[in-house]
């Protein structure tokens, strides 16, 4: 599976080792369905590289308020569990493959 979606339990050590991809979203978001494909097709474009995962915000409402989180989608670049960059809206896959080919 390319996206995993990641809970409170198991975020810090799904995202501790490597380069993480994190797209906070929700079911009622229309921006975050926009979205939605675009993170699929880098998960698989990705895959084995980087980890590609999703937190539904209304199910996991304190990684959303961790995380400072105030507008979705909200996408969160980590490197070994630690925020190096962050992009917030529905943006072309371009804006997340420089900051990901950027660190890998």
């Amino acid at each position: 599976m390319a996206v995993i979606h990641l809970t409170n339990e198991a975020f810090d050590q799904a995202v501790s080792n490597g380069i993480a991809m994190v797209d906070f979203w929700a079911s009622w978001c229309g921006p975050c369905k926009m979205l939605a494909p675009v993170m699929e097709e880098l998960g698989n474009q990705y895959e084995g590289k980087v980890l590609v995962g999703k937190v539904n915000v209304d199910d996991e409402p304190d990684l959303a308020r961790r995380f400072g989180v105030m507008s979705i989608p909200t996408v969160v670049f980590l490197k070994d569990g630690k925020e190096f960059d962050r992009k917030v809206g529905v943006m072309p896959p371009k804006a997340f493959t420089d900051v990901l080919d950027a660190n890998l």
